[in-house]
């Protein structure tokens, strides 16, 4: 640790907040962040502690990580990824060798050549629902995906942990969204997605249909006719909504295809079909959904809602496990942490159809995974994290807003701090501001930073809360309209930028420490700028609804991180 901001940090992890002067100097519209620290201290996990080595914890990749997707090489390794939107890089892969413990190798989508055209695009828009898969017939691993902005491609790579993922290869003929391969034992390769009502003449909202086409993969081009096999949902006559996230398997000789129903909100679910063929037709199980929770109580506690959007995947052992997301909205029933990750055994019926979660009871929290041992870095419960910003690339958990944004950051430029330029292009906005994001992943939780930064007129920087283009809360630095250096903390809403609570801060402080706090209900932002003896309140029991899912809507949850603007207060 750099001793500058030793003591600072010290008070911070104590639950003060401190800022010392740097040796650094600032440069004229350059904010320079000093060890960005995060740490989640939810609850939960002390109410309902692990019973064993073998228990993990659900979420097992908490904050946003939806629309999960897992296969096997079936020689120990498996591998995740999850949806990114528009936030850049696109789809995180993790690794396991035993399904509990996961370490993030990468991002699949990790160049612009991969990811060109997300400028213009709302946060909620870009990369939805990737799906990973492995072909042992020419040991390749494909992840297939929609850009709302572009359609549906994939990428490949016969390295998943050091190789590169090819460039895209779009796939027109692939209408709608949601996409995944199907290797089937044969050689032969299928895509199934979710797509238009048929002939495009929906019945009523949320009418949707799976189609599957056979694909070439000598060619990486769609053969045949793309067929319907699921029109509807599993009770057309019930009207069921957005048929989605479709996968197929073979199991024991019968093809299973499994999709998501009911939305991706409280009435998600998930139901499985059966058939002789990819192609089907494919009968329905008569218990579905065979995963939901929308048949509990709202007022349980410690709820978990929205479950769905799953994937199967067979253990090296002969098990069989899913991976779904869900959310676990606060006593409120909102949240800011998005659609999570959850891991669940799945248990077989006499007559052979894969259930979830039998009966339809709450999603289990502390599941055990025999044979598992928890690691020591495990990605859930509560846990801290610390960023000292002394390498020369970004941690894998930053992110930033549809571009590498490159130009607007360095980490070599001032070794040992994060150095963002101040830019006229806002959050607020559809292009790439300097902000550089992670996200959130407790409810309680708090996250803190030393900045060094001297405003003038038409600059401001500090740490932004962001959900989308118009739900946010920026604490910062800045010069108000009489020129007094003040922190304050701006609220973005639909009706544009309000002050919610300025401060004044004391001459001759290049250096101020930022904290933001939040119980999952409200934020606070607290600051200092003389080791801690005058820690600075500037707002307190702030709205965190206004930065949730129930408030702003979209698919995405919610990120925090350092930011620098050009704009006059």
């Amino acid at each position: 640790m750099k001793s500058p901001i030793a003591i600072a940090l010290a008070a911070l992890i104590a639950g003060g907040c401190t800022a010392t002067q740097k040796s650094q100097e600032p440069q004229p519209g350059v904010a320079l962040f000093d060890t960005f620290r995060y740490e989640g201290n939810d609850s939960i996990y002390a109410i309902c502690p692990l019973a064993d080595s073998a228990s993990y914890h659900n979420p097992i990749l908490p904050g946003w990580y939806s629309d999960p997707s897992v296969c096997t090489n079936g020689e120990g390794d498996y591998f995740l990824v999850t949806s990114t939107f528009c936030y850049y890089p696109g789809v995180p892969i993790f690794h396991s060798t035993d399904m509990v413990n996961w370490r993030q190798i990468g991002h699949v989508l990790n160049r612009e050549s991969q990811l060109d055209n997300f400028p213009g695009q709302h946060i909620s828009g870009g990369i939805f629902a990737p799906a990973i898969s492995y072909n042992p017939a020419n040991k390749t691993y494909y992840m297939i995906t929609t850009n709302v902005g572009a359609g549906n491609f994939f990428v490949k790579t016969t390295d998943p942990f050091g190789g590169q993922w090819s460039d895209p290869v779009y796939l027109p003929e692939v209408q709608g969204i949601d996409p995944a391969f199907f290797f089937d034992e044969d050689g032969k390769a299928y895509i199934v997605n979710n797509d238009d009502a048929p002939d495009g003449k929906p019945e009523y909202s949320g009418h949707r249909t799976v189609r599957v086409v056979e694909f070439d993969t000598a060619t990486d081009k769609c053969v045949g006719e793309r067929r319907i096999v699921v029109n509807k949902g599993w009770r057309p006559q019930d009207k069921p909504i957005w048929c989605e996230g479709p996968h197929i398997y073979r199991i024991n000789g019968e093809y299973y295809l499994m999709t998501a129903e009911g939305g991706t909100g409280d009435w998600h679910s998930e139901v499985i079909y059966r058939g002789k063929s990819p192609f089907g037709p494919f009968t329905p199980y008569e218990k579905n959904p065979i995963l939901t929770q929308r048949n509990l109580d709202r007022n349980r506690p410690n709820p978990v809602t929205c479950a769905g959007h799953a994937d199967l995947i067979q253990t090296t052992e002969g098990d069989w496990m899913a991976v779904f997301l869900a959310c676990r909205p606060n006593g409120q029933g909102f949240e800011n942490l998005g659609r999570e990750t959850f891991l669940l055994p799945v248990e077989w019926t006499e007559d052979g159809w894969p259930v979830i979660n039998p009966d339809m009871q709450p999603v289990a929290m502390n599941p055990r995974r025999e044979g598992a041992v928890r690691g020591d870095d495990a990605t859930f419960g509560n846990f801290a994290v610390t960023d000292y910003f002394d390498s020369t690339a970004l941690d894998q958990r930053w992110m930033t807003l549809r571009s590498a944004a490159d130009s607007l950051y360095s980490l070599s430029s001032t070794p040992g701090y994060l150095a963002l330029k101040c830019t006229d292009e806002t959050a607020c906005g559809k292009g790439t501001p300097a902000f550089v994001a992670r996200r959130l992943q407790h409810h309680n939780f708090n996250c803190s930073t030393e900045m060094t930064f001297l405003p003038d007129s038409t600059s401001q920087a500090g740490l932004l809360i962001f959900k989308d283009e118009k739900h946010q809360y920026f604490f910062g630095r800045a010069l108000d309209a009489e020129g007094h250096d003040i922190l304050f903390v701006d609220k973005v809403s639909p009706d544009g930028v309000s002050t919610i609570a300025t401060a004044e801060i004391p001459s001759g402080n290049n250096a101020v420490a930022l904290k933001i706090s939040s119980d999952g209900l409200t934020y606070d932002f607290t600051a200092s700028t003389d080791g801690g003896n005058n820690e600075i309140k500037v707002a307190a029991g702030i709205d965190a609804r206004h930065t949730s899912t129930a408030e702003a809507g979209g698919f995405t949850g919610t990120t925090v991180g350092p930011y620098a603007i050009r704009a006059e207060r």
